[in-house]
Formats: structure tokens, C-alpha cells, sequence
């Protein structure tokens, strides 16, 4: 007969620890990582394991509770237990208790059906990141934040202030000790100091036109061609714009009868899931660089 008390804890997500790692691939890993677990009565809720057998690359997430007497009684000690095998197999790795949600600053410009979708879902508690503000380079989205009890930044660019405005983000990112900035419709080229400053940190969302429909109005240019799917991409930022490792893709078909505002209609509903999918599993730490690609444990 299950321990109720022992499997109330379990379903507690301040008591849930998540630990993930990559590595060269060899044999024992798996083996290893349950050893040391076990060895301190750690109970696994959840595991998930990729082998790149291209790369010859490892990657694993595993989600862990106190199981006995043994458990130590906090996080030092658990990574204590679990550094020599870390050390053995030259992880990179890193342990969180599912409830330290990553600090995410947004950027918008002036499209705010993104920046509105991540708002409602943080406010619902179904997206497991803190907002911890919004900038935008215009000022009509300022109420919509604002009303969410969040800080607003403003922060104008032109072609002459680029680089002191992309500054100014680095610093307030610095100052707000966010982990990731995600751009929700954020429709500004980021110049290659501040990709270079938040590389594996930024996460992007664009209509899955690209590369057919670079530039102004894709959805009326992709009208005009008669397109039958319309679909959106997450993807990490890299100095290859609107390149960047993919976290997420989803595409919806469409006919004739679509009008081009029916695209954006459309469009803008995919956007929004899609960018939400994506920072749910950045926050809840399920998505590994991996070269050009990603690992996502969904």
C-alpha cells in the first residue's frame, strides 16, 4: 500500500527538484544517475533520455522528490550526492526545484496579440516563468502591461541610438536578473553585441513563411501566391536572422476561401500558442541546445 503522506509530497512542485544534463554519450549514464538517486532516496517522477547518435551527444531530465530518510535536507546536499558522477561523465548539468521559475523580460513593439497571450497565462499561473517586465521601443502596449501590475520600459531606437538603446537592454536585463528575454513580435533586427550577450537566452517567434515571404506584409504576399498552410516557429536568436535553433513550429491549412485577414487572424493565433509553448518549456527547463537544433522533452 502506497506511503499517502510520501506521494501527497510527490504531487508538490515546491518539493519536485529538476536535474539536467548533457554530455559526450557513453554507457552508464542512465544507470549512474538512478544510482546516485537512489542512493539518497531520491524518488523519480518523471525521466527522459536522447542519445544524438549523430553528434554523439547525451541529454537527459530528470524530475525527483524525497523518497526516505536519506534525502539530504537541501539543494548543496543533493548536488553533493550527485557530483561525483557528474565529475565521472563530465556533465554539464544543473539542478532546480521545479518551483524556481526563470526570470523572462519581454520585448514588443507594436503588436500586442503575443505580449497579451503570455500575460493572461502568467497572470492564470499556466506559464511557469516570472515576468518580471516589458519593453517596447512605442508606447501603445504601456496600459495593457501596466494593467498587469507589471514594470514598463520604454525604450526608443533609431538607426543612430541602436547601440546605446541594445545596451540599455543588456542593463536592464542585468538590473531585473532576468535568464531569458523573449521578443513577442519584437520587430527590431537585433544587432550581433547583444545577440552575442544573450546567446542561448533569447527566444523569438516569426510567421513560418520564411523564407518565402522575407520582409513587409508577408501574409498579403503569401495571399497573393495562394498559399495552403500558414504555420509560426520559436526559435532561439542567433546572429543568422530568424535562423536560430527551432523550439517550436505549428501550421494550420487554409484554402481559397481565406482572405488575407483571415491569414493574420490566423497567423496570430499560431504565433501566440506556438511562443507559449516554447517559453513553458524553457521554463520548465525541457528544451537543450544542441548545435544548430534543439532537444525539447515535452
Amino acid at each position: 500500500m502506497r506511503d499517502a503522506p510520501r506521494f501527497r509530497l510527490m504531487t508538490e512542485r515546491r518539493a519536485v527538484q529538476v536535474l539536467t544534463l548533457a554530455c559526450q554519450d557513453r554507457v552508464g549514464i542512465v544507470a549512474a544517475v538512478s544510482g546516485a538517486l537512489a542512493a539518497i532516496d531520491g524518488f523519480i517522477v518523471d525521466s527522459q533520455q536522447y542519445a544524438d547518435l549523430e553528434t554523439g551527444r547525451f541529454f537527459m531530465r530528470v524530475a525527483f522528490v524525497r523518497g526516505g530518510g536519506r534525502y539530504p535536507a537541501d539543494r548543496a546536499g543533493i548536488e553533493a550526492a550527485l557530483a561525483p558522477v557528474a565529475a565521472r561523465f563530465a556533465f554539464d548539468w544543473s539542478l532546480h526545484a521545479a518551483a524556481d521559475r526563470p526570470r523572462v523580460l519581454i520585448a514588443v513593439s507594436r503588436g500586442s496579440h503575443c505580449l497579451n497571450d503570455l500575460l493572461h497565462r502568467w497572470q492564470t499561473g499556466a506559464l511557469p516563468v516570472e515576468i518580471v517586465g516589458v519593453l517596447s521601443n512605442h508606447e501603445n502596449l504601456r496600459p495593457l502591461v501596466q494593467w498587469h501590475g507589471l514594470p514598463w520600459h520604454h525604450l526608443p531606437v533609431t538607426a543612430d541610438t541602436r547601440d546605446r538603446q541594445e545596451a540599455a537592454i543588456v542593463a536592464l536585463m542585468a538590473e531585473a536578473r532576468a535568464d531569458y528575454l523573449v521578443l513577442a513580435r519584437y520587430m527590431q533586427v537585433l544587432g550581433p553585441g547583444l545577440v552575442a550577450a544573450l546567446e542561448g537566452r533569447c527566444i523569438n517567434i516569426h510567421h513560418s513563411f520564411l523564407p518565402g515571404f522575407k520582409g513587409a506584409q508577408p501574409y498579403h504576399r503569401a495571399h497573393a501566391r495562394g498559399v495552403k498552410l500558414i504555420g509560426a516557429t520559436a526559435h532561439f536568436v542567433t546572429s543568422d536572422l530568424d535562423e536560430g535553433p527551432i523550439i517550436e513550429q505549428a501550421v494550420e491549412r487554409v484554402d481559397h476561401r481565406a482572405s488575407v485577414d483571415d491569414l493574420i487572424r490566423i497567423g496570430r493565433d499560431i504565433e501566440s500558442q506556438v511562443l507559449a509553448r516554447a517559453v513553458a518549456w524553457v521554463g520548465e527547463r525541457r528544451v537543450f541546445l544542441n548545435g544548430n537544433r534543439t532537444v525539447v522533452f515535452r
